[in-house]
């Protein structure tokens, strides 16, 4: 790829590039920026950005990273490598969205930023709702998804104009918030499509997780896709920045089977190679698990009053 520009970032709560504490040194040479590193659910290789914390608010961020027109053009060419693993994803998924009819019991209208191959796009249609309709940079996944919702799915960012105002009841956003440039203007947008009294529904890696406290460095989300990295308090307060309440955060339980969590030991060991293989060859590879492995569950809603 052309050279690679880097530019400085701003904590997306605080709004200042000042005020942060170095965690982590960059360990990564510029030719590491490729498409393969932007494929969602690569097996991690430590390979990251300089990681730091705002002094003022404890949010995550990389710093410095590419150029966001850089970022986009390395997702569009990201390959969809996970489709093994969508059926407990889907499960998993699934599992939180029936738990949204305690906060609105309208099911019509559902979008899904960052949608893959739109396995859960077919779930929400499966639970009733009317319309649904996604949004995937990778035009490889794009491709990949069934003829039940390729048709509603648009290939790209999500960006202002991209949907009408107050268009949605749900909008979903799993696992991307840590990869935008911007999450402040993508939130802004998302309270825009949003309905009157209608749900943001999250799921994201928690930075503060014991999985994460303990392998520090060694993390699986400690990666040069980050730019942000949360914690319930931290994304809730970027949610009420962008004029979301929030409603409810708490603990994900994630169905995989136990190939993909061999797939996620972050060792890069004869061990762990032998391990993947073995599982990979037989059935039990294909057992699912049910387990809290440091992902959280964030629900927000659209009130009446003004944006912040």
């Amino acid at each position: 790829m052309p050279r690679v520009e880097f530019v400085a970032t701003r904590c997306a709560i605080c709004g200042t590039e000042a005020g942060a504490t170095t965690v982590y040194e960059a360990n990564f040479r510029a030719e590491d920026l490729d498409a393969a590193r932007f494929s969602a659910r690569r097996p991690p290789d430590g390979i990251h950005y300089r990681i730091v914390r705002c002094d003022a608010c404890g949010l995550l961020r990389s710093d410095p990273t590419a150029r966001a027109g850089e970022l986009d053009a390395l997702y569009a060419e990201s390959e969809f490598t996970y489709g093994a693993e969508t059926a407990n994803l889907k499960r998993t998924y699934g599992r939180y969205l029936r738990g949204l009819e305690r906060f609105r019991e309208r099911r019509e209208d559902l979008l899904e930023i960052g949608c893959g191959n739109g396995f859960f796009l077919e779930e929400a249609l499966e639970q009733g709702y009317r319309e649904i309709a996604g949004v995937e940079p990778s035009r490889h996944a794009v491709e990949a998804a069934s003829g039940k919702v390729r048709g509603k799915i648009q290939v790209g960012g999500f960006r202002e104009g991209l949907f009408e105002p107050e268009s949605f009841d749900v909008v979903c956003i799993f696992q991307v918030m840590d990869h935008l440039a911007d999450p402040v203007a993508v939130l802004r947008g998302v309270r825009s499509v949003l309905r009157p009294g209608g749900l943001l529904f999250a799921i994201q890696h928690n930075s503060e997780a014991f999985s994460a406290r303990v392998l520090g460095e060694g993390s699986p989300i400690i990666d040069i896709e980050h730019t942000y990295l949360y914690a319930p308090d931290t994304l809730s307060r970027l949610c009420e920045k962008a004029g979301l309440s929030s409603l409810d955060a708490g603990a994900c339980w994630n169905r995989y089977s136990l190939s993909y969590l061999a797939h996620l030991l972050p060792a890069r060991t004869p061990l762990k190679r032998g391990l993947t293989g073995l599982l990979a060859a037989t059935a039990l590879g294909k057992l699912p698990l049910w387990a809290p492995l440091g992902n959280f569950v964030l629900v927000a809603r659209k009130g009446d009053g003004s944006a912040a």
